[in-house]
């Protein structure tokens, strides 16, 4: 049996959502990169982010992210920056993941000496987090972004939030967080045209795991906020699905719908960002399905969440594994 090479998955959130010739040039960046295959670019303009996810053998997954970051070193300046999503830096986050033949340790292991690449060779402050990261402080991403990148150099003075590499502060590009982790979900449940702001958070308080006030939420495997995004005229429950074997989407997007309504308000469908592992799609269609197969599932599943509510949708394209296939390293 021939031996199957380490497949590593990176998903790098960069804060530029409008420029086509700079997201161009962060394209081509890991497109050139042999070994290593863009497997889905997610842009969007109210946001001013964009999520690549690119797959590859280990080397070349971490060559094509150093390349990212210098990139977005030239061609990004933070000071200029004004968008939905919250983020500290040009490259806000950039996570990697195991697919196969390759250990969470291994990850960890060359995230620091990116890390302290950047930070040297680039003069990027890097802050590692999940499983990378260096006191338990640090695991949440949210945590480190407290305050975005506007709460920066008042943050540099306390030393519980100096960065693992780099310098204090670089106001051009900001600060980055990186690190290894488990898959998680980006997905986005939408709400109708004319919902105001705060019924999308206050909805996004009572579905995530850490609630509101000291009061938990529904779903403990879930991060959420509410925001608007002017570019769809519409507010969103922005959500991270940070435990998908323990969070089923459709019981996740069923109970906004339901709690929507008691609010007065509605929802009418939802936005994966990026890509996602099939047994989780599958999953959120089975259970309106009466002994159908994979396919029936996976088609059932982009009708019970809605997912071609804001643009058409095709699973082909946005399952991992069928992405994989198309582009196997």
């Amino acid at each position: 049996m021939p031996e199957v090479s380490p497949l590593v998955e990176c998903i790098v959130n960069v804060s530029e959502g409008r420029d086509a010739d700079v997201l161009m040039a962060l394209a081509e960046a890991i497109s050139q990169v042999p070994g290593c295959k863009l497997l889905h670019q997610d842009t969007g303009a109210g946001a001013h982010r964009t999520v690549f996810t690119f797959a590859g053998e280990t080397e070349a997954v971490f060559t094509a992210a150093q390349h990212i970051y210098k990139v977005a070193a030239e061609r990004i300046d933070m000071r200029q920056h004004t968008g939905e999503h919250p983020r500290i830096g040009a490259v806000d986050v950039c996570p990697f993941v195991p697919i196969r033949g390759v250990t969470m340790e291994e990850l960890v292991a060359r995230t620091q000496v990116l890390g302290a690449f950047l930070g040297a060779e680039l003069g990027i402050p890097v802050f590692l987090y999940e499983k990378s990261a260096s006191v338990a402080h640090r695991t949440n991403l949210a945590a480190i972004r407290k305050g975005e990148y506007e709460g920066l150099a008042a943050r540099s003075a306390d030393p519980d939030w100096l960065p693992d590499y780099g310098p204090a502060l670089n106001p051009t590009f900001g600060a980055t967080v990186l690190g290894a982790r488990p898959f998680l979900i980006a997905w986005n449940i939408n709400l109708a045209g004319g919902v105001p702001v705060s019924i999308a958070k206050q909805l996004a308080e009572r579905l995530r795991g850490s609630g509101s006030k000291g009061q938990p939420g529904l779903f403990p495997g879930l991060k959420a906020i509410g925001w608007y995004i002017p570019e769809f005229g519409r507010c969103q429950i922005s959500c991270n699905v940070v435990d998908a074997d323990a969070t089923d989407l459709a019981k996740v997007y069923l109970t906004a719908t339901s709690l929507a309504k008691t609010l007065g308000a509605k929802v009418t469908g939802s936005e994966l960002i990026g890509l996602i592992p099939e047994k989780h799609l599958r999953r959120a269609g089975k259970s309106f399905c009466f002994g159908g197969g994979r396919e029936e599932e996976l088609e059932a599943a982009v009708s019970v969440l809605g997912l071609a509510d804001l643009a058409p949708f095709d699973w082909r394209e946005r399952v991992l594994e069928a992405r994989l296939l198309i582009g196997d390293t």
